[in-house]
């Protein structure tokens, strides 16, 4: 009785907070595709916590290379990546990324489509990337977070064209 009781208290919270939602202007905004297309009393999945920490740092600089050859991390776990353009030169002549790809993924098909891709930083679209940071140039750095992939070796390159036949390594997820 007790279980009903509290299910029922829930419920009718949970139903109250769908008011109306107001933009600064105080007009009613549309609903998003999502909550359109959800039931009221749906219920997320909740998203699994990563397993653990971990704490990168990875440089590059003028001479196209990385410091590191093997990124080693733990599968599922909570990646904080921090890349570091020691060089002095620009991101248009010497910009450098990190860029974690999908096992399989072949290098020099994807390194020719980035070559085309300057738009976007050259990360072309597609699924093949798992994580990237923005393109960095001499004395600027870049953070990302991602939580990292299933047990594997994966191939990590910069982007920039020409680059990844020096710049790459592997990321090794035990």
């Amino acid at each position: 009785m007790k279980k009903l009781m509290i299910a029922a208290v829930t419920g009718l919270v949970l139903s109250s907070c769908g008011g109306e939602k107001k933009t600064e202007s105080t007009e009613q905004s549309t609903p998003t595709q999502q909550e359109a297309t959800q039931p009221e009393n749906a219920v997320e999945e909740p998203v699994a916590a990563p397993t653990s920490q971990e704490t990168l740092s990875l440089e590059s600089n003028d001479q196209m290379r990385f410091d590191k050859a093997e990124l080693r991390v733990k599968a599922g776990s909570e990646v904080t990546l921090t890349l570091t353009h020691v060089g002095a030169m620009g991101k248009e002549v010497m910009g450098h990324n990190f860029v974690l790809l999908k096992e399989g993924t072949s290098i020099e098909t994807f390194a020719a489509q980035a070559a085309r891709a300057k738009d976007t930083d050259y990360i072309p679209s597609g699924d093949v990337v798992l994580a990237h940071t923005k393109l960095i140039g001499g004395g600027e750095s870049d953070t990302i977070t991602f939580i990292a992939p299933a047990k594997g070796t994966y191939e990590f390159i910069c982007s920039f064209p020409g680059h990844y036949g020096l710049m790459k390594g592997e990321f090794i997820v035990e």
